[in-house]
């Protein structure tokens, strides 16, 4: 399998690592979706990630994580749970710097009562040094986090979606709650 982009196919060692993930997904998932839909994801989301990955090494955890992420929330919008937990996304352009130090804020004061997601139009290749740094400073660590673009079934998962100037490239679907904060870049 080929990325979007010029990035070389799939390793050996990233296949068997994206084996992995999709076992632990399988697990996770039982009796909500089956194997030909996680490896769907797990495949869909590793290309899309690829297209902007600087640290290869990284991509087979990163894509577990975007897909786990994509699956909750395409179980959700279908209805077949994570019902209860309110769910905010927060978008900008990059998803390097605002909408990672907003979700980092956000899931330091929400905790466990609410679940919190970011991603961007067109995400960078890392998460803002400065961004880090500034949130670190606050004791809040988004080190781990990483830019992802926004996928529709995220989107249509989130309760309310916070926008960071990406205008017209932010996803807009009827009935969900929207706000635009206006921020610069950090």
């Amino acid at each position: 399998m080929t990325s979007a982009s010029h990035h070389a196919t799939v390793t050996v060692d990233q296949e068997a690592s994206l084996a992995s993930s999709a076992s632990r997904l399988a697990h996770e998932f039982e009796g909500i979706f089956g194997a030909e839909t996680i490896d769907r994801f797990l495949h869909s989301s590793y290309a899309q990630l690829a297209a902007t990955a600087t640290v290869p090494n990284f991509l087979p955890l990163l894509t577990e994580k975007f897909a786990r992420q994509r699956l909750r929330a395409l179980a959700k919008v279908d209805g077949l749970g994570y019902q209860g937990t309110p769910t905010v996304l927060f978008l900008c352009v990059h998803n390097a710097g605002r909408s990672q130090m907003a979700l980092g804020f956000f899931q330091h004061y929400a905790g466990d009562n609410a679940v919190g997601w970011s991603g961007g139009s067109e995400p960078g290749d890392q998460v803002s040094p400065v961004a880090i740094e500034v949130m670190a400073e606050r004791g809040i660590d988004i080190s781990g986090e990483y830019p992802k673009p926004w996928t529709d079934e995220v989107v249509r998962a989130a309760d309310v979606v916070i926008t960071m100037g990406c205008g017209d490239a932010c996803p807009v679907f009827p009935g969900k709650r929207y706000e635009e904060w206006t921020l610069s870049d950090p």
